[in-house]
């Protein structure tokens, strides 16, 4: 019977498991562009704003510790959009993540490093289609850290293929954002029940700092 119950009481002993991390994780940065952090522009969402700013420390700390750090980007072919296949019909407004498009860069405060690999996507997740997950697995990597936006849509996904490409997953709460507070606050508790553990940035740098060498 759920009358009354809260989702977490509902779920308590059934999902929630935590999973922890392991010995080798990677700091995985998904979409931090422009286009989110850009008033006016379509895809602007404030959450995707506040995480970017959470996300700096982070970052930081990933690179300090030598920690792996993989950043996303999404690219379509201009014009024609056949590689957006039926996701850029869904949701055309991803017309906008062209090469030379200013809302298609990278967040400045975010920008990754030469020698990190930027991995480009066409789809929500950052290992739908791409080499990120045999990548991971031939670099020892057991745990993925996921940052980024947004937290319905390619973060949510993202998190649903990492552990099912058998990584343990961790989103970090403070560095994930999305557009509506509603969408960001339900996939966060989605995730955390089912697919990973979400924790705090301060739980995350405590991991971190526990890695260097």
């Amino acid at each position: 019977m759920t009358d009354g119950q809260s989702a977490s009481d509902n779920y308590k002993g059934v999902w929630g498991n935590r999973i922890g991390f392991g010995q080798r994780p990677a700091l995985l940065v998904i979409d931090f562009m422009r286009g989110y952090t850009t008033e006016g522009a379509p895809l602007y969402a404030p959450g995707v704003v506040r995480a970017v700013a959470e996300t700096v420390e982070l970052l930081d700390a990933a690179r300090k510790a030598g920690i792996p750090v993989v950043h996303t980007n999404i690219r379509y072919h201009p014009g024609h959009f056949a590689d957006g296949g039926m996701w850029v019909r869904k949701a055309p407004v991803m017309k906008d993540m062209v090469e030379g498009n200013p809302l298609a860069a990278f967040c400045p405060e975010v920008v990754p490093l030469t020698g990190e690999v930027v991995i480009s996507k066409q789809y929500a997740s950052a290992f739908f289609g791409t080499s990120l997950a045999p990548m991971l697995h031939a670099m020892g990597v057991d745990t993925v850290v996921l940052a980024g936006c947004s937290t319905s849509g390619c973060i949510r996904a993202s998190a649903v293929d990492a552990v099912q490409h058998g990584f343990r997953t961790i989103v970090v709460r403070d560095c994930v954002g999305d557009r509506h507070d509603g969408p960001h606050e339900a996939n966060l508790f989605d995730i955390d029940s089912k697919y990973g553990d979400v924790v705090s940035k301060q739980e995350a740098l405590a991991q971190f700092a526990e890695k260097v060498a």
